[in-house]
């Protein structure tokens, strides 16, 4: 449905919307593999069963289409009264880029995460699932009255939603530097995240294949931030958007070749321990 809406872009708009509506699409499907590899994580944390995830990830994407369209906003009204800001952008992007690259290789700890320790604190939790239920009432030990417990379903819920914010600072402003047209940049993010539960589906068991696209996706948000600023060193209007779209499949691209031909045909545990002699 996301490549499809290119056509109408095409009708409506023309070629140059639609060569701007199809990298972001990219762009954004791609980065939301980020989003992926941390929900994998999140729900192997939880130990939430594959007949459970469905529902977590219905209501999770339906969070972060709200949190997305209030972002875009945002982002279209501040862009709309200060141009400026697409230059803090696209240096953001640059210098996330980079970090990337240096901690591209580092996993992601749940166990550490702040939030997760605040909730419990908070929050009277089950120590088991329900069923697909996000809260159950139980009795309370200490006072002895029947109280709402949340299951970890909600814990890995809420989790989800905490990702895709953190992960939207970054998608947010390389898709305004891609364009500022609201309509574009709304429609790109939106069609990418609908896509989000599937695409997570059919990569779950076959991400360590991807264990290298992460440097390809840092050269790719360093490209984005810098396209702003070769533009004024070239004297145009705008970095021409068919050359934008032609790079950014040549980036992710690559990346994708050399994480395939990297991996090989290696199970998720041959790749750990691979990985674990090359850090060592």
């Amino acid at each position: 449905l996301g490549l499809s809406f290119s056509g109408f872009i095409w009708w409506q708009m023309g070629a140059t919307a639609t060569a701007q509506y199809m990298t972001a699409f990219v762009v954004e499907k791609t980065l939301a593999l980020d989003n992926i590899f941390v929900i994998a994580l999140i729900f192997s944390f939880f130990a939430i069963p594959r007949e459970y995830q469905h529902r977590v990830l219905f209501w999770g994407i339906l969070g972060v289409i709200v949190l997305r369209g209030i972002m875009i906003g945002l982002g279209a009204t501040i862009v709309d009264q200060y141009h400026w800001v697409l230059y803090l952008f696209a240096a953001f992007l640059i210098l996330t880029g980079i970090k990337m690259l240096f901690v591209a290789d580092k996993e992601h700890k749940i166990e550490d995460n702040a939030m997760i320790r605040f909730l419990k604190r908070r929050l009277n939790v089950t120590e088991d699932l329900h069923g697909h239920s996000f809260f159950v009432k139980k009795l309370n030990p200490e006072t002895g009255r029947m109280v709402r417990f949340a299951t970890p379903l909600f814990l890995a819920l809420i989790m989800i939603e905490i990702a895709d914010l953190v992960f939207a600072v970054d998608s947010v402003p390389a898709v305004f530097t891609i364009t500022t047209d609201p309509y574009l940049v709304y429609t790109s993010n939106i069609f990418a995240i609908l896509g989000l539960r599937a695409l997570y589906f059919a990569l779950a068991a076959i991400l360590h294949r991807f264990a290298y696209l992460k440097y390809a996706l840092s050269v790719l948000l360093i490209f984005i931030g810098s396209k702003i600023f070769v533009a004024d060193a070239m004297n145009w209007e705008k970095f021409p958007p068919e050359w934008s779209l032609g790079i950014t499949f040549t980036i992710l691209g690559a990346g994708v070749a050399f994480s395939l031909w990297k991996t090989g045909s290696s199970s998720p545990e041959q790749q750990a321990k691979a990985d674990s002699k090359q850090q060592s």
